[in-house]
């Protein structure tokens, strides 16, 4: 029995490549598994060869999984019902040279069954939406990498999906055209759509996401609420002492992740508010002089630093 807020569950999904010529298997996923839920914005990371364009192409039906399942709002993966709920932006949209924006996301609402003057109308509202609304009937041959993005956007958005499966949606856009799509993002959720997406750029993911799942070399590394993995036990910071006796120092850098000497001050990277206290109260137990004590918040790119490399 599925839940029912659940859009997306993912479960033990492989895909194993079979080299031309050598016939040497490569596993390029192994194993994931993650569930994404209605109304989340939830982001999937990794470094490069990870395996997220390989997974996202399984859940798309572009590729067929060697192992494992996925379901989307209940239907199996891969089925044009379940795709018939999914709006898809690929990592390198290919838009037909010779077709306007307005031809080509016409056309892909024409195969998400719409048509009429609903989708004539549908039409000009997303172009407008992802700001290339003055360009709606150039050709696409002559737009920018940005504007190529956006066109893409606007076909994902065109039949009103409730998923939406972004590979680097901010792939080629400058920092105005990167705002806007998170404004996009934010505004889809609002609406009560969810958003499932990839990205290397780990502010963008960590300012929008509820929900992250981390890969390396095919597997789950990480995962979890964002407010989870961000919480204060696991912030780290950074006590600055000054004067400090070798046999003080011994004691307060075993309660540390790590120290360095300054000149004549004792600098201490110090995890968990349990450990801060101990050294802050054995500090003023010695009468030595503390110089600072600067917190450093947990940052997503410093987890994912820690579980991807």
């Amino acid at each position: 029995m599925t839940q029912p807020d659940l859009v997306l569950s993912v479960e033990n999904l492989a895909k194993t490549f079979v080299k031309p010529f050598t016939g040497k298997k490569v596993d390029a996923v192994r194993g994931v598994s993650f569930d994404v839920h209605r109304g989340d914005v939830f982001g999937f990371l990794g470094p490069n060869g990870a395996g997220k364009t390989t997974t996202i192409k399984m859940l798309t039906g572009l590729i067929f999984p060697t192992g494992g399942k996925a379901t989307i709002l209940g239907e199996a993966v891969p089925s044009s019902e379940a795709m018939g709920k999914v709006g898809f932006l690929p990592e390198n949209p290919y838009v037909y040279p010779y077709l306007t924006p307005r031809e080509f996301v016409s056309m892909c609402g024409r195969l998400n069954g719409m048509g009429g003057r609903h989708l004539a109308k549908e039409v000009v509202r997303v172009i407008e939406r992802v700001g290339i609304g003055y360009a709606m009937d150039r050709r696409v041959g002559a737009l920018s990498k940005g504007m190529l993005q956006r066109t893409g956007f606007a076909a994902a958005l065109v039949h009103s999906p409730e998923l939406l499966i972004l590979d680097e949606p901010m792939s080629g856009l400058d920092p105005v055209g990167r705002k806007e799509v998170r404004d996009l993002i934010v505004e889809e959720a609002k609406a009560g759509r969810t958003v499932f997406f990839s990205s290397h750029i780990l502010s963008d993911v960590e300012m929008l996401c509820d929900h992250v799942t981390i890969l390396r070399k095919g597997e789950v590394v990480a995962g979890g609420a964002m407010k989870d993995l961000l919480k204060s036990e696991s912030r780290q910071s950074e006590i600055a002492l000054a004067d400090v006796p070798d046999d003080v120092a011994c004691e307060l850098e075993a309660l540390a992740l790590g120290a360095q000497r300054v000149g004549t001050t004792l600098v201490l990277e110090v995890q968990g508010e349990d450990h801060i206290r101990r050294i802050l109260e054995c500090a003023l137990a010695k009468n030595l002089r503390i110089e600072s004590v600067i917190p450093k918040r947990e940052t997503l790119e410093a987890i994912f630093v820690r579980n991807a490399l």
